[in-house]
């Protein structure tokens, strides 16, 4: 427990530290003979650090975080990408720092590298940036919402760049998926011709999320029959012929590759057409050994703990109250009524015990 006290204290010291490199001006930090590349590697560190919720938090506290929020304006391109891949990880799944860093006016300085940038890099981080500081924060979708962002999602379809494509349409299916009304908004911007002609992309994670977007307008019924896309009804059948023929002719290593794929083309011909795709009668749907879905056994080690830990459900968090089978006790001992009393009580604290100090790091 020292030791571990002693790191923290240590953590918070040399985030004490890069806080003052960040508060001195760019000029200063020039003449002393800082490097851009040395910044880059101070926030690849200070990222490292706020991986921990409890960090995160407290790069505000000790006067950190508007700090950084100031490297979004760095003249050095690589210094605003890596400074809004820093918000990210501080606001993913984080409640308290979302809304320190709306407090802040983070999602201004955000907004303005997303839409203004001329570095590309810069721009997909900041969305990334974005993304995460909006999702289930209602107040940062309204000002999302009230600062155009529709608009500025718009123009990032339209960019040639297929990871700020993919964070666009990853973002826009969240958004919509959310709220009906955001369905709609959509529609009048014209989104649905841009993501048909995204789900002809020759990267297939674009026209995975463009197919995934199209699929939760189809849903969405106040437009007419098939949803938000009845104007366009025609073509997007003739753009989901496309894609059927282009399945029909892959192998069977890429047929396994695009089984997502495959899924949302019949999704969505079932959706506005109400009949299943000809993927069905081809066989081409469901492959032999696709039947069930794999078991999910990476996706947790993939996640950061400490977020994984802060985004369980709460009932998840009280499995060391529930009463534990009793350990079996050898050697002599104390009559079996009296063992198995004392056994039980011991048993239970020593778990309820590890339990809470678990909660606690």
């Amino acid at each position: 427990m020292e030791a571990m006290q002693a790191q923290t204290v240590d953590v918070i010291k040399r985030m004490k530290e890069i806080t003052l490199v960040m508060k001195t001006p760019e000029q200063v930090l020039e003449e002393q003979g800082v490097t851009a590349a040395d910044l880059e590697d101070m926030l690849d560190e200070l990222q490292e650090h706020v991986e921990a919720i409890d960090m995160a938090n407290d790069l505000n506290s000790i006067g950190g975080l508007v700090p950084l929020l100031g490297y979004l304006k760095n003249s050095h391109a690589n210094i605003r990408a890596k400074a809004a891949d820093v918000v990210t990880t501080i606001v993913q799944n984080n409640p308290r720092s979302q809304q320190l860093v709306m407090e802040a006016n983070g999602l201004e300085s955000l907004l303005s590298n997303f839409t203004s940038d001329h570095d590309v890099t810069a721009r997909t981080k900041a969305l990334g940036a974005i993304s995460s500081l909006i999702r289930h924060n209602k107040p940062g979708i309204a000002a999302f919402r009230l600062a155009n962002g529709y608009a500025a999602l718009r123009d990032a379809l339209s960019s040639e760049n297929v990871r700020f494509q993919r964070k666009a349409l990853n973002l826009l299916h969240y958004l919509m998926h959310e709220n009906q009304f955001d369905c709609n908004v959509v529609t009048e911007l014209g989104f649905p011709r841009i993501m048909m002609y995204l789900a002809s992309s020759k990267d297939a994670e674009v026209r995975e999320a463009a197919l995934r977007g199209l699929l939760e307008l189809a849903r969405d019924k106040p437009g007419g029959e098939n949803g938000s896309l009845s104007e366009d009804n025609e073509k997007l059948k003739q753009i989901l012929q496309e894609r059927i023929n282009g399945i029909s002719l892959m192998s069977a290593e890429d047929l396994g590759a695009a089984m997502e794929e495959r899924q949302l083309v019949d999704s969505l011909w079932n959706a506005c057409y109400k009949e299943p795709s000809s993927l069905r009668e081809k066989g081409l749907l469901v492959l032999p050994g696709e039947d069930a879905p794999p078991p999910d056994v990476a996706s947790k080690h993939f996640e950061p703990p400490l977020r994984a830990w802060a985004a369980r459900p709460a009932e998840d968090t009280n499995v060391g109250s529930e009463k534990k089978p009793t350990p079996l006790l050898l050697g002599p001992g104390p009559l079996p009524e009296i063992a198995h009393g004392q056994g039980t009580s011991n048993a239970d604290a020593d778990i309820g015990d590890d339990h809470h100090s678990g909660e606690r790091l």
